[in-house]
C-alpha cells in the first residue's frame, strides 16, 4: 500500500470546503457561521475544537454529526457521503443533561439500544460494561435527581457508548461543571477513549482541557469560523490529568492562547458593532 492510500485509509472523517449560512430568506444575506472549513479526523484520535464564543464551533459538530446539512461543501464518514442524517457508527453527547427524570441509570443508559431490536442478552453485556467502564455500578438503579451533574454526564457518555459508535462527538460536556470535576471527568473520558479505540472530536471552551486531553487541536477563528491552526500535543496514548504538571503543558496552553487571544478581541469588536 503506497504512503498516498495509507494516509487516505487514516482519514476517519473529512470536511471539504464546507460552509454553513443561517437564514436569508426574503432577500436577507443570513448568518454565515462558518465560513469554509477542511477538517480531517484520523481513526481512533482524540481531537479537540476550540474558539471564541459564538464562532461557530457548535454548528461544526452538528454539520460533522449530520444533524444540520452544509450550505456548501461536502462531509464525508468513513469515506461515504453524508445524506442528512446521524449515520450509524456515529455518537453525539451535548452539553445539556439529556437523562429522563423517570427512569434510572440503568434504564436510561440502554433506552435507545432497546429501540433497536438488540437481544436482552446482548444489552445486558453492554449495560454492564458500560457501568463498569463509567464507575456507575453501584448506581444503576438510582435516579438521575439523585445524582451530580458530573454523575449525569457519565450516564449520558454511558448511553451513547452502548451503541458501540466509531466516532464520538462532544459539545462541550463539562462546561457546566467545576474546574476538578472537569479534570476528573477529563481522566474518565480518555479511559473510554483508549477503551474502545473511537475517533472522538470534543468541543470545548477551556484551553486546560484540550490541552490535557488531546493528541491534535484545532483552533477557530471569529465568526465565521474556521480552523485556521492546528497544534499537535504528541502526548502518549497512556495519560490523565497529572499531564498538566509536565513542563509541555504550559507551552501548549499558551500557544493556544497566543492565537485565541486574538480571536477573541476579533468576536468582541463584531459584538460592539460599527
Amino acid at each position: 500500500m503506497s504512503a498516498r492510500e495509507t494516509r487516505r485509509t487514516d482519514v476517519h472523517a473529512e470536511m471539504r470546503g464546507v460552509t454553513r449560512v443561517y437564514g436569508g430568506s426574503g432577500g436577507s444575506a443570513g448568518v454565515q457561521a462558518l465560513a469554509e472549513t477542511n477538517l480531517r479526523l484520523r481513526r481512533g484520535e482524540f481531537y479537540s475544537v476550540i474558539g471564541p464564543s459564538g464562532c461557530g464551533k457548535s454548528t461544526l459538530l452538528d454539520v460533522l454529526a449530520g444533524l444540520s446539512r452544509p450550505t456548501t461543501g461536502e462531509i464525508l464518514f468513513e469515506g461515504r457521503p453524508l445524506d442528512g442524517r446521524v449515520p450509524d457508527g456515529v455518537g453525539v453527547v451535548f452539553q445539556e443533561d439529556a437523562s429522563f427524570s423517570w427512569l434510572t441509570v440503568a434504564d436510561n443508559i440502554v433506552f435507545g439500544l432497546r429501540r433497536t431490536g438488540v437481544d436482552a442478552a446482548e444489552i445486558a453485556r453492554r449495560l454492564d460494561h458500560a457501568l463498569r467502564l463509567m464507575g456507575l455500578v453501584d448506581f444503576a438503579k438510582a435516579y438521575p435527581a439523585q445524582l451530580s451533574g458530573g454523575m449525569r454526564q457519565r450516564v449520558c457518555i454511558a448511553r451513547t457508548l452502548v451503541m458501540q459508535p466509531r466516532m464520538i462527538l462532544l459539545d462541550e460536556p463539562f462546561g457546566a461543571l467545576d474546574a476538578q470535576t472537569r479534570l476528573i471527568m477529563g481522566d474518565e473520558l480518555l479511559k473510554v477513549w483508549r477503551e474502545t479505540g473511537a475517533t472522538v472530536l470534543l468541543i470545548t471552551h477551556a484551553l486546560d482541557e484540550a490541552a490535557m486531553l488531546s493528541d491534535r487541536i484545532g483552533i477557530m477563528s471569529a465568526r465565521p469560523g474556521r480552523i485556521i491552526e492546528e497544534i499537535e500535543t504528541r502526548w502518549p496514548r497512556e495519560r490523565d490529568s497529572r499531564i498538566a504538571a509536565n513542563a509541555a503543558f504550559g507551552d501548549i496552553t499558551a500557544r493556544l492562547w497566543s492565537v485565541l487571544r486574538d480571536e477573541s478581541l476579533k468576536a468582541i469588536r463584531q459584538g460592539a458593532g460599527p
